[in-house]
């Protein structure tokens, strides 16, 4: 039924019953002499256009339909039915409030963060990862008890190099729920911090434990991080090198090509360009 609202006969009752397959039926049993309808009528038609997708208003009224209110066995006004795959779920008699009811329907509607979760998804398939974490963030923060959420950012994060913060979430994740996504990505942290530990850097980082004041050692040892994805890394080894002289080198412009390739909403992004506006400013 292309209509989000429908009233109802013996002569489409089975047909609103089918459509039941696809969504929840809400079945509005009610009757213009009742004031407790009037009150409810207005509150079920406003939920139900917001989801039309989702949910269909079959209302019946009781006046004019006697004998379908009877074979739902109505005993009262208004009464609600919500029917989905042709058998009840839930409903209620009597006024209830709009919080209630939103809340009886919750297990029924798309959540929030489902959709941010639909538009990551599409672009993970295409390996999109900078423009899939903002929205994973997003979805984190409408639902931060949702495990499987952590993992997808944990995942995605790890692509992006950002393995602090993929570590973190995973630490998060209890016992219960280490499933083989938690451990795929484990694995991933595993492989992408041996990746990262090249010989090139090795040798930089002890040239540069000898000389801790080598601004040009700093800057080619970020350069070298950087090229593994060590963001963070190089972040700090640059902003060491901009605290003592914000003209050295290309040490800015890579400073700030890093923060610029850094997903949207990133935490290490964000902490290091108020670090930078702290030098400036």
């Amino acid at each position: 039924m292309s209509q989000p609202i429908v009233d109802v006969s013996v002569n489409n009752a089975r047909e609103v019953l089918d459509a039941s397959m696809d969504k929840l039926v809400l079945f509005q049993f009610w009757s213009a002499r009742s004031e407790g309808c009037k009150q409810l009528s207005p509150i079920l038609e406003r939920i139900v256009q917001q989801y039309p997708q989702q949910l269909l208003l079959a209302r019946v009224d009781c006046d004019n339909e006697p004998d379908l209110a009877m074979q739902f066995g109505v005993q009262s006004l208004p009464t609600v039915m919500m029917i989905k795959q042709g058998r009840p779920v839930d409903g209620f008699a009597g006024v209830e409030t709009e919080q209630a009811i939103r809340e009886k329907l919750a297990a029924y509607l798309p959540k929030p963060e489902d959709d941010l979760l639909a538009q990551a998804e599409a672009l993970l398939a295409t390996a999109d990862y900078a423009g899939a974490y903002p929205l994973l963030k997003d979805a984190l923060t409408l639902a931060p008890q949702r495990t499987e959420i952590k993992l997808w950012l944990a995942d995605t994060a790890v692509n992006l190099g950002q393995l602090p913060q993929a570590e973190s979430l995973l630490a998060e994740i209890k016992l219960a729920d280490q499933d083989a996504l938690y451990k795929s990505v484990l694995a991933k942290i595993a492989l992408a911090k041996e990746a990262a530990d090249t010989p090139e850097i090795k040798a930089l980082e002890a040239r540069l434990t000898a000389e801790p004041d080598n601004a040009e050692l700093k800057e080619k040892l970020a350069v070298q991080y950087q090229a593994v994805q060590r963001s963070e890394d190089a972040l700090a080894v640059l902003f060491s090198i901009l605290q003592h002289d914000l003209n050295f080198g290309s040490s800015k412009k890579l400073y700030l090509d890093i923060l610029a390739a850094l997903p949207k909403g990133d935490a290490v992004a964000s902490l290091y360009r108020r670090k930078l506006y702290s030098l400036l400013y």
